[in-house]
């Protein structure tokens, strides 16, 4: 008998006096994710309870941190303390050298215990996580769990499974890292890519070029009027990042480091000048987008780099380095006469070129000391170099056009896999890219690309989804952005495409969520918290005196329950079947329950009187005719607690109330925000729509209606206010003004366009009223 089944009469007896009263078996799908590649259901069951030993074998150092691992995320996620032994046990470790795949496993579970058995480390540490799942299925805390007997055989579709944190735009501590790791842990994913130089930051030390830290970690925050606040950032030294390694490490979890460059080299620059182009110093960046700081490409920025990468190979020993090749505008070089000729002695065509054999230069100097080169996908603009691996992010084109070449490639396509994107439309979502990617949208999205030959399949090595950190300031806001979705990167990476099923996603979801909480990780509810809208226009409801408001979901799982008399709702609260036909004045309270009758998000709240009908805040207008908002921006962009979020378009601040009931309303009030204009916009600058300010800091200017261009007279809309806006200097950066309207008819487009300096900060509309005509 296999090492932690036979136990003796001792343990028998411990086991009989650990008796109690277990959670029942859960009936429907197990509770695990992703979702294991295959599941057996056998006819008895076992159940652990606390004090319940682990067995690993003697020595086996990976089988103990494992266990550790086992009995860490039981003790959080369900409140039983296990133990670990070298002695035999119920619950067991084993190798077992005939399960093939270094990060393969089986599970199985019977009537006289649980075995986990695999052949490499990984799958040991899998093994785990699938258990620590199974013995937490649901909230009852602190409960013995009687787990249904089966055998999971498992194993992952895809060998990277990956998350980017961007460290640069805002510097995130060690400790809120490592609490990424642990989750990350959890639901099976293995690369953790961390990006550390950009404009804005230059993270890791380099002992060999001290300023890259003293100078380049350090950034003066963007002002939006008045003098700038002090300076931020931050960076990590080599040791603590070897720890960090190592704790990574243990959980299953490989760090690739990213240098960006050519491009993003700012921060390089503002440190040390002569590794530039044109041998200006300039600032670490406060903008946010694309700078025209590159890399001298001759030979001290070659040695240079060379240099960096023998002290970051001996921090992280992973097989790839990530050395970014994104976004590098080619103005300085095309500039440089130093570069001009170096481009010809090379015999080469184009500047894209030029990065082509810069990057092979890398991959040949890793490639000697058996590394590995990966890059995003502009790195194929001047010709693949032969040694690299690809990342691709600008859609699936550039992992085609590798793969099909021979070169591996990781699938990490804007915006699919780009969880700085918002999650919801929803007013309470924190600041992010305004391109909706919901928990769905990542599910639904598969990283085998149709146009990869089938003989090419091979070099998919899987997928990434990304964090860029211009607008995830703080642990909070970074991990609302990863989680679930990670949950749902987690399994089209790991099992298998015909299985997936998003229904079956969401019912096995809801329980990793608790474990997440649990865990204290700020778990995002968007998915599945209630929406309202009115049907109809508004100044229809206020003209009847009758708004008709249906509910929903993002996805569709749960019951929606519902209260009009201002109490939470309940799991017995009225069942919401069609949308709700009520005298403006009541408040509904909404929330969506499972089938054991939990709440999958927070209760939300839609305010149906006539003054919150009349109103409409940042993110429920809409940009004017000739753009779209793109961005929700927080007032300050190093702001290090949660505050309000403004919707912008930053190349022309012009945004709509859309179909305002005029004809009900005598005035209006405008709240407006004043926020940096931090972007770097490179070859777009010239798309920022200019209007002529004829007051010194321009003004707000509001008419019903708008027009679809500057030149279509037809469209003239008609002015109903214009504001001066304050000297940025000295006011402050919110601020309301007031105006009448008109006799009106009718529903109404009102317009809200600033006309302030491109040279100014950008100003947004946080909220605006309609004043009603007395009854």
């Amino acid at each position: 008998m296999a090492a932690g089944f036979a136990r003796s009469g001792r343990q028998v007896l411990t086991v009989l006096l650990l008796l109690g009263t277990a959670t029942p078996a859960l009936a429907g799908p197990l509770p695990l994710v992703p979702l294991p590649a295959s599941v057996v259901s056998g006819s008895a069951s076992f159940t652990v309870r606390d004090g319940a030993a682990i067995a690993t074998p003697s020595g086996d150092t990976a089988a103990e941190a494992a266990a550790r691992m086992l009995i860490a995320h039981v003790r959080t996620e369900r409140g039983l303390t296990l133990s670990q032994t070298s002695g035999e046990a119920p619950i067991a470790l084993v190798r077992d050298a005939a399960i093939a795949g270094e990060e393969a496993y089986r599970l199985t579970v019977s009537a006289s215990g649980i075995r986990i058995a695999a052949s490499g480390d990984r799958g040991l540490l899998y093994g785990a996580m699938t258990l620590a799942q199974l013995l937490s299925p649901d909230r009852a805390f602190g409960k013995p769990v009687k787990v249904d007997a089966v055998t999971i055989e498992d194993a992952p579709r895809f060998a990277w499974r990956g998350l980017m944190i961007d460290t640069t735009r805002h510097f995130i501590t060690l400790e809120a890292i490592r609490t990424i790791v642990d989750q990350m842990a959890s639901v099976k994913l293995n690369t953790l890519h961390l990006h550390l130089t950009d404009d804005q930051g230059w993270r890791f030390e380099v002992k060999r070029y001290p300023k890259l830290t003293e100078v380049g970690a350090w950034r003066t925050p963007p002002s939006s009027g008045g003098a700038p606040g002090p300076r931020v950032g931050g960076f990590y030294t080599q040791d603590e990042l070897k720890q960090l390694v190592a704790y990574a490490g243990e959980r299953g979890i490989t760090i690739v480091p990213e240098v960006d460059l050519p491009g993003h080299a700012q921060a390089l620059v503002a440190a040390y000048p002569e590794l530039g182009v044109l041998g200006d110093r300039p600032e670490v960046s406060p903008d946010w987008g694309i700078n025209p700081y590159l890399l001298n490409p001759g030979p001290k920025g070659v040695e240079f780099v060379k240099n960096v990468l023998d002290e970051l190979m001996a921090v992280f020993p992973g097989t790839y380095i990530h050395l970014g090749g994104d976004e590098a505008v080619k103005d300085q070089w095309e500039r440089s006469p130093e570069v001009q000729a170096q481009i010809k002695a090379l015999g080469l065509k184009s500047e894209n070129q030029l990065q082509s054999w810069l990057i092979e230069q890398f991959g040949t100097y890793l490639a000697s000391k058996g590394r590995r080169l990966i890059g995003w996908d502009e790195i194929l603009e001047g010709g693949v170099p032969a040694s690299a691996s690809v990342m691709s992010w600008r859609g699936e084109k550039g992992a085609i056009e590798a793969a099909n070449l021979g070169h591996d490639v990781v699938l990490s396509p804007a915006p699919t896999l780009y969880l700085d994107s918002l999650q919801s439309d929803r007013g309470d979502e924190p600041p992010g890219r305004i391109i909706i990617q919901s928990l769905e949208s990542v599910y639904r999205y598969d990283p085998m690309p149709a146009g990869i030959a089938a003989d090419k399949a091979k070099h998919v090595l899987g997928a990434q989804a990304n964090a860029w950190s211009e607008y995830l300031v703080t642990p909070y806001q970074v991990q609302h952005a990863l989680f679930p979705r990670a949950a749902a990167l987690a399994e089209i990476n790991w099992s298998p495409k015909e299985k997936r099923d998003f229904g079956g996603f969401l019912e096995r979801v809801g329980p990793q969520i608790e474990r997440w909480k649990r865990s204290g990780l700020e778990v995002a509810d968007s998915a599945f918290a209630v929406d309202f809208k009115v049907q109809g226009s508004r100044g229809e409801a206020l003209r009847a005196n009758k708004a008709v408001v249906a509910l929903s979901t993002q996805a569709p799982h749960g019951t929606i329950r519902y209260t009009l008399d201002g109490k939470a709702p309940t799991a017995r609260s009225k069942v919401y079947k069609a949308p709700l036909s009520l005298t403006p004045g009541v408040t509904i309270r909404a929330a969506a329950f499972d089938a054991a009758g939990n709440a999958t998000a927070t209760a939300r709240s839609f305010d149906t009187s006539r003054a919150a009908l009349l109103t409409r805040t940042s993110s429920e207008l809409t940009g004017c005719p000739s753009g779209a908002l793109w961005l929700r921006l927080p007032l300050t962009a190093d702001a290090t607690a949660n505050g309000p979020a403004y919707n912008v378009n930053v190349f022309d601040t012009c945004s709509v109330y859309p179909a305002a009931p005029v004809d009900v309303a005598s005035g209006f009030t405008i709240e407006v925000a004043r926020l940096p204009r931090n972007f770097g916009l490179a070859h777009d600058t010239g798309k920022v729509r200019r209007h002529y300010n004829v007051t010194p800091h321009g003004e707000l200017i509001v008419t019903a209606g708008c027009p679809v261009s500057g030149d279509d007279k037809a469209a003239k809309p008609m002015p109903l206010g214009t504001f001066p806006l304050p000297d940025p200097a000295t006011s402050p950066a919110r601020f309301r003004v007031t105006g009448t309207l008109p006799k009106l008819e009718g529903d109404r487009d009102l317009c809200f366009q600033f006309t302030s300096p491109i040279s100014d900060p950008l100003y947004a509309v946080e909220r605006a009223t309609l004043t009603e005509t007395a009854r």
